[in-house]
């Protein structure tokens, strides 16, 4: 089954933590950054970013993995398909077991309160791709808020079809340059020779 899903080009993030803020936003109650300061519940953001190497960051969200490592362990049942294809959690059924932090291969689940579970206790929380968003239309908050391109969204397939079609261009473009390189060489090295 294809969907569509937040893409990650690590490459391209600053680590500025836009994608993290309105994730937060998103899942607030009030829906708007100074109204989510002041919940009883701080809402919790969906994905991290971890630093990387020369001055990159990695954003880590869940990838929606299909068969989920989460899903098969999860002894409450919390965590199922929806019907577009994204893992989802309930948080009246979650427990806390756990189980789901420690199968997840990308670690992406993490605990904390949320004023959607009862009694506003500490649940499993992950990416759920802004399903309100997606179905009045919109982009997921983090893609939105992300300026440089780091998160975008659609189908992997078509993200896997444009990389090649860059990957080859690349390689094009090198060999074209290598080709130019090579027409000149003979005439280079006569000259050389006739300086030395």
């Amino acid at each position: 089954m294809f969907m569509k899903t937040v893409i990650v080009r690590p490459e391209r993030c600053v680590g500025c933590w836009q994608c993290r803020l309105a994730c937060a936003v998103e899942h607030s109650q009030s829906k708007n950054l100074v109204g989510a300061l002041f919940e009883a519940v701080r809402p919790q953001p969906r994905l991290r970013i971890y630093p990387g190497r020369q001055h990159l960051a990695f954003p880590n969200k869940c990838r929606h993995c299909d068969p989920a490592p989460c899903q098969q362990v999860c002894i409450a049942g919390a965590i199922s398909r929806a019907p577009r294809g994204t893992v989802q959690i309930d948080p009246d059924r979650c427990i806390n077991g756990a189980m789901c932090a420690m199968a997840c291969p990308f670690g992406v689940l993490t605990y904390a309160a949320t004023a959607k579970a009862p009694e506003k206790r500490a649940v499993a929380l992950k990416c759920d791709q802004c399903p309100d968003r997606e179905a009045a239309g919109r982009l997921p908050a983090c893609v939105e808020a992300c300026k440089v391109g780091a998160l975008t969204y659609g189908e992997v397939q078509d993200t896997q079809v444009e990389k090649g079609r860059i990957l080859a261009q690349a390689v094009f473009q090198s060999l074209q340059a290598d080709r130019e390189v090579r027409a000149d060489l003979p005439e280079m090295i006569s000259r050389w020779r006739q300086l030395t």
